[in-house]
């Protein structure tokens, strides 16, 4: 079942007011290192953080990765990152002395109590299609069990202030381009200076080497986590979030068969990848090699796996900005647009980014997909719409995201006058 929702996460939040409070007090007397950096993100070692460590790293800046779990941890000792426990005390300190901090999801990928004074870099992870931040009212939505109960209203309200002032520690955002700008800027309450259009370092590895490289290092990396594909084709079917709730479009085994069918005949694979954060069985009611999980706990950041990909099936999710990288063809199947659509809402139209036929059943979607991997102009219809989509939200693929904000990083920081010796603690 799911891990998280804005409901149970905002009740917590409540409940640690004085934590924060705590933490905002010590950060003001621990004086932030010159020159000494803290990493975290909510999915593990990866995304557009792992990008940033690489660079910082290269120029050697003192730099820790904050960890939630022992699995995280691992991932890091792999890879040679020094980490430490983002709830321990120790993780408190590195955190507080930091002069930088980058984070993909929330102050809570490091120590969220001790960001304060910090030069903040948050890197998100992905571009949005459905509204985020303060422009969603789920953001800060209380459990259905505590919304209509005395006091609510007043709740709601601290959680809306909470929030508010967490987005101003905000010091960077980079955009992939000038309309995501403004959904970063208003997401999240954001002066223009501190969402530059830069692109995002999480996608670099889409434009870095040739088309084919790109592919072979894809298609190798997949069957090192599912097994040997041999000349199949890929396509990977990845919904979104559904804050908690159980995905509407898990297939009944009627589904199932209609999927295998198409996949059989087409010579396919479906690589299903739920949220990691979401609910749902994708468990065909049958035994098949034409399916096969890529579930976050098999692979932590699916984005260097895209461009291996014959075709990308999805609802809601940024992976459809990402895909549009490479191009992938990609099917928008969106079984509960208009519920979806009334509770988190869209930047935009969603026909603008699907186009208008997209499917709302299993039906309609193992249709549209047999069409895409049986008729070439099918395909090339579907590739030149993702790249026509890709002009649209992507300024860059020169695969120098990474480098264009570590150069703004590295620029603010040392126009701070907290950056220089005389000054070592970090203020705004």
């Amino acid at each position: 079942m799911a891990s998280f929702s804005f409901g149970a996460g905002n009740a917590r939040k409540l409940l640690t007011i004085p934590l924060y409070a705590l933490g905002r007090l010590a950060t003001a007397l621990i004086p932030r290192a010159r020159d000494e950096w803290a990493f975290g993100c909510g999915v593990g070692i990866a995304d557009g953080a792992l990008e940033m460590w690489n660079a910082a790293a290269a120029d050697r800046h003192k730099a820790v990765w904050l960890v939630g779990s022992a699995a995280h941890a691992a991932q890091a000792r792999a890879l040679g990152i020094p980490a430490v426990g983002k709830h321990s005390m120790r993780g408190f300190w590195r955190t507080a002395r930091a002069r930088v901090v980058v984070v993909t999801h929330g102050f809570g990928d490091v120590n969220r109590y001790a960001v304060s004074g910090a030069f903040v870099v948050q890197l998100w992870h992905g571009i949005p299609l459905k509204r985020i931040g303060i422009d969603s009212a789920e953001t800060t939505r209380l459990p259905s069990a505590l919304s209509g109960l005395p006091g609510a209203a007043m709740a709601q309200a601290v959680l809306s202030f909470m929030y508010r002032r967490a987005t101003a520690r905000i010091d960077l955002i980079p955009a992939a381009s000038h309309s995501v700008r403004g959904r970063l800027e208003s997401a999240f309450s954001l002066r223009d200076s501190a969402v530059p259009v830069t692109g995002e370092p999480r996608v670099d590895v889409l434009s870095r080497g040739t088309p084919s490289q790109r592919r072979e290092r894809a298609i190798a990396r997949i069957e090192s986590i599912v097994g040997a594909v041999g000349g199949a084709r890929l396509v990977l079917y990845a919904p979104t979030w559904r804050d908690g709730e159980v995905d509407p479009a898990v297939p009944t085994r009627e589904d199932w068969q209609r999927i295998h069918a198409v996949l059989e005949q087409r010579d396919a694979i479906l690589l299903v990848r739920s949220h990691p954060l979401g609910a749902g069985d994708y468990t065909p009611s049958f035994s098949t090699s034409r399916v096969r999980s890529l579930g976050a706990d098999m692979v932590v950041d699916i984005t260097p796996l895209l461009s291996g990909l014959d075709a990308l099936i999805t609802d809601y999710s940024s992976l459809a900005y990402d895909a549009s990288l490479v191009p992938v063809a990609t099917l928008f199947f969106a079984p509960d647009l208009e519920e979806y659509e009334g509770r988190r809402g869209f930047y935009g139209r969603y026909r603008d980014v699907a186009g208008d036929n997209w499917a709302t059943t299993w039906v309609e979607a193992a249709a549209q997909l047999d069409a895409l991997l049986s008729d070439a102009a099918e395909r090339d219809r579907r590739v030149a719409l993702a790249q026509k989509l890709s002009e649209r939200v992507h300024l860059y693929d020169d695969g120098r995201n990474t480098e264009r904000v570590y150069r703004a990083i590295l620029a603010a920081v040392r126009l701070t006058p907290s950056a220089t010796d005389k000054s070592p603690k970090g203020t705004r």
